[in-house]
């Protein structure tokens, strides 16, 4: 088991995204999930039914009893539902600028349930952005922080540049929300652009997917990896999840992130110790 993850996000109870798919992808991957929940959401496959916030204060208080014990090798933050909780967030990653950072920045739950308070979007922006290592925003997430629409993979491009004039060092834009067969994610750094394409598959099995991909990032940056090798990997590990995901659920279902998992284990069946 190698590297430290804490995750600060918000629980789902469906168990398909938030904390607990950071929890899944991390372990998958070799990694060690440590949490500090953000808010308990009340949903399932469906949609989210109700959100509880956690008070800034106890928020503080999980994240600097794991840092003060067990420390950590990347931060990866999801739901972070309104600006006390993102100024906390960022005052406590000041306290560690050398360890990596992924910001996924959760806004809307996959049925279209807002999770982020509009007077919260310039707190991110101006709070956590220029902490990050990487923002892995979706095209409507882009199309929120930058007040412009997203069409084309043009578009992508250009919204992903801007994303890191407004100060992110480096911008993942995941494309899945432009139609087409062929699915695109635009990786903006200093160093350019590298464009990374796939086959879509159809499929209504995509819960948590951007948790999931956010969390395999931040366990390959916490194992050593360059950001490139990280985001080819973590869509790779993605890809898998969704094509070999349970079924389970009416809506939108969940991922199998033990796909990395031995079969053996998965059905019951101990390996030998031999």
């Amino acid at each position: 088991m190698k590297g430290r993850v804490l995750s600060i996000a918000g629980s789902d109870s469906g168990g398909g995204a938030g904390i607990q798919a950071d929890i899944k992808a991390v372990t998958a991957l070799g990694g060690f999930a440590m949490t500090a929940i953000t808010a308990l959401t009340a949903q399932n496959t469906l949609g989210v039914m109700d959100v509880m916030d956690v008070p800034p204060k106890f928020l503080r208080t999980q994240i600097r009893c794991v840092l003060d014990d067990l420390g950590a090798d990347t931060f990866k933050t999801g739901m972070l539902s309104n600006a006390g909780i993102i100024r906390v967030v960022a005052e406590e990653i000041r306290r560690y600028r050398d360890v990596p950072f992924v910001l996924d920045p959760v806004m809307v739950a996959k049925g279209g349930a807002s999770l982020l308070a509009k007077e919260a979007v310039a707190a991110l922006t101006e709070e956590l952005l220029p902490l990050c290592t990487v923002l892995t925003p979706n095209i409507p997430e882009a199309e929120a922080l930058l007040d412009r629409t997203i069409a084309t993979p043009d578009d992508m491009v250009s919204a992903a540049k801007k994303l890191r004039e407004q100060g992110a060092p480096a911008v993942l834009l995941k494309g899945g929300h432009l139609s087409g067969d062929l699915l695109t994610d635009v990786l903006a750094t200093e160093q350019g652009v590298e464009t990374f394409s796939s086959e879509r598959i159809e499929t209504r099995h995509t819960h948590g997917t951007g948790c999931t991909l956010a969390s395999a990032i931040a366990t390959r940056l916490a194992q050593g990896w360059p950001l490139s090798d990280a985001v080819i990997n973590a869509r790779a590990y993605l890809r898998m999840t969704i094509e070999q995901a349970p079924g389970y659920g009416a809506g939108a279902g969940p991922l199998n992130h033990c796909v990395t998992v031995s079969p053996a284990w998965s059905t019951g069946a101990a390996p030998s110790a031999s």
